[in-house]
């Protein structure tokens, strides 16, 4: 009896079935070569170490008020980014604010992978589903991720662990359609063909021939995802729907300044400049890693 081919190893000059090892040093290799990605990743790096180290990093605890102290304007002794209303110091705030908004980004891309790349297999690889995913994908697309965010805050309350379902819940959708749109190519692949020839199960083709050569994909669709989260997380605190005081978040900063922008815009600036740079960081970083994963890439 002859050996099946699914052992047999994938050929290094197929560039959709390359040795991993050999996929992952090229992908490295071209990353860095883009001196923007590299910008964007260190600016991500800088983030997460931020966040990660905001309990020591932060002059002050992030509800701690100086009634002594309010309105002190950025380079004051103390106090690099200011205070606000409250006398807080802003920049202590914008340090927890961010590992709050970095936590509703993985938690949201978390919800949205879980549920998003099983439905995508199935929908890609398994025609008589895919009418019934696709117009769950459509239903799904025509509630806002407000309206759903006003629906559970109405139920559970407004929360961290809330605003990330929601925000989840509304990327769900786009996960759906990239991994649908890769197992749609790669089951037509003469690999993939081969395998199903010699008898493999469709569970065996989806995890050892389909998922991991769309894992990159879903990796891109994921670092495109996360700064989206942390807009829509800033955006539900923002409106009271997301991280409710006193625990910190960006998006309650920019809240609380409005009151007062002509007084103290730095309040505002300071906050609006974090989401901004994390947002840019995570999109530039996303489409040179989009790029470095390409297979035609010839960088």
């Amino acid at each position: 009896m002859s050996e099946p081919l699914v052992s047999e190893p994938p050929s290094k000059s197929d560039p959709e079935v390359a040795v991993p090892p050999l996929r992952r040093r090229l992908a490295l290799r071209r990353l860095a070569r883009n001196p923007i990605g590299v910008a964007g990743f260190v600016v991500l790096a800088l983030a997460v170490l931020a966040a990660l180290l905001a309990p020591l990093l932060a002059p002050y605890p992030a509800a701690q008020v100086h009634f002594d102290a309010q309105f002190q304007i950025p380079g004051t002794v103390g106090y690099v980014l200011g205070t606000d209303d409250l006398g807080r110091d802003i920049l202590s705030r914008i340090l927890f604010g961010l590992q709050a908004s970095l936590q509703v980004g993985v938690l949201a891309v978390a919800v949205a992978l879980a549920v998003g790349v099983p439905l995508g297999l199935a929908a890609g690889y398994f025609r008589a589903l895919d009418a019934l995913i696709s117009r769950f994908t459509d239903l799904m697309l025509a509630f806002p991720f407000l309206v759903l965010a006003v629906g559970l805050a109405a139920v559970r309350g407004a929360s961290l662990g809330n605003a990330a379902l929601a925000i989840g819940i509304s990327q769900i959708p786009g996960m759906i359609r990239v991994v649908r749109s890769e197992t749609l190519r790669l089951k037509n692949l003469d690999f993939v063909a081969a395998s199903v020839v010699d008898g493999a199960s469709d569970v065996w083709v989806l995890g050892r021939h389909i998922l991991p050569n769309a894992i990159s994909a879903v990796i891109v669709q994921a670092t495109v995802a996360i700064p989206v989260a942390i807009i829509g997380e800033a955006i539900l605190s923002f409106l009271g729907l997301g991280i409710q005081p006193p625990d910190p978040s960006l998006g309650t900063m920019l809240s609380d300044a409005q009151q007062y922008a002509t007084r103290a815009p730095w309040a505002a600036v300071a906050p609006g400049l974090a989401i901004m740079l994390v947002a840019l960081a995570f999109n530039l970083f996303g489409d040179a890693l989009r790029d470095a994963l390409d297979p035609r890439s010839s960088r």
